[in-house]
């Protein structure tokens, strides 16, 4: 009796090759195998930092928080070193100039946070949460803006130009911002629109988002109240699209290929939330960082014009040029604060 079967019509075996074809297919530009994993790792990360790290509600100390900021840099550092065995070292390099710059800029971003919980009385204790939520928020929004972008720029190659056109302005304006601004949180538009158009409570009732209480004007209808928490985040949302119109653009204006543009931005952000419990209490001492990364997005946005006219730059020479303005603006400002100017 002949007991040979041929393989290929086996059901398991039919079943990996549909799922190493799956992989191999492109997907923006890179194998969806490639994605897959990245995605596998950002997920992963998210429910350990959720479900095993932060399952309670505790208050995160500033040598906690520069232990997790330190993991996640070594993390992302790493990342990037998978990606330029895979992808090429010119990739691999527009990685690591991208990430610093994603990184630098979110700053802004942890001083504008510092101000809205502080704004809603959110406790310590509950903003590690907020901020959580606010990162997943921020994938999806991320992802959706950076598709637009890779569409536009496929599309209307012309259009990169704009984006270093105003990657320019924003670093000229930048540089002449002043330091006092007089603006005041509650005289926002979404504030206004916020306080105008939802129920929400001042009390803090736990981590929750949301309450069932009485209603106001029918006291024996229960009806949901938005609570700070959920006020706070919707305005952390808010204000990093704000953020993505000038981070964005600098990442386009670095690389075009949608999977280092992404990974780049996601990293950063993964960071963002353990960097806010190190620095913001001391986010003061990195107030002339604002110059360094003005000269960087000028950097970046000239860099565009000048491939234009001249020719392609050497990512190592971008990333140089980035690793050595923004580390001089991070020295610069430390020994400014110390010396009390």
């Amino acid at each position: 009796m002949n007991l040979s079967v041929d393989q290929a019509n086996l059901p398991e075996h039919g079943f990996f090759n549909s799922l190493t074809h799956f992989m191999s297919q492109d997907f923006m530009g890179d194998s969806v195998g490639l994605w897959v994993i990245f995605f596998a790792v950002i997920i992963t990360l998210m429910v350990f930092d959720l479900g095993v790290l932060n399952r309670k509600d505790t208050v995160i100390d500033s040598k906690t928080s520069l232990k997790y900021s330190a993991f996640y840099m070594l993390l992302a550092f790493a990342f990037g070193g998978w990606l330029w065995s895979q992808k090429g070292p010119d990739d691999g390099m527009d990685y690591y100039t991208a990430y610093m710059v994603e990184l630098s800029l979110s700053l802004d971003n942890l001083f504008v946070m510092s101000v809205i919980l502080a704004y809603f009385n959110v406790p310590r204790r509950y903003q590690h949460r907020v901020l959580f939520w606010g990162i997943v928020g921020v994938l999806v929004m991320r992802g959706a803006m950076i598709a637009a972008g890779v569409v536009i720029v496929q599309s209307f190659s012309w259009a990169l130009y704009i984006f270093a056109g105003f990657l320019l302005l924003t670093g000229v304006k930048m540089l002449f911002m002043k330091d006092d601004d007089d603006d005041k949180i509650e005289d926002s538009f979404l504030i206004r629109f916020l306080t105008k158009k939802l129920r929400f409570t001042k009390e803090i009732s736990g981590h929750k988002f949301f309450l069932k209480l009485p209603d106001h004007q029918h006291a024996s209808r229960m009806v949901w109240y938005a609570t700070p928490l959920f006020m706070a985040l919707v305005c952390i949302e808010f204000m990093d699209v704000l953020f993505a119109l000038d981070s964005v653009p600098a990442v386009f204006a670095i690389t075009n290929e949608p999977f280092v543009i992404y990974t780049s931005n996601i990293f950063a952000i993964l960071g963002l939330r353990s960097m806010y419990f190190a620095v913001a209490a001391m986010i003061d001492r990195f107030k002339y960082m604002k110059y360094a990364l003005a000269i960087v997005l000028i950097f970046i946005g000239g860099k565009v014009f000048y491939a234009g006219i001249f020719g392609h730059i050497h990512p190592m020479v971008s990333l140089g040029i980035t690793v050595s303005v923004l580390l001089g603006g991070v020295l610069f400002s430390m020994m400014k604060t110390r010396r009390g100017n």
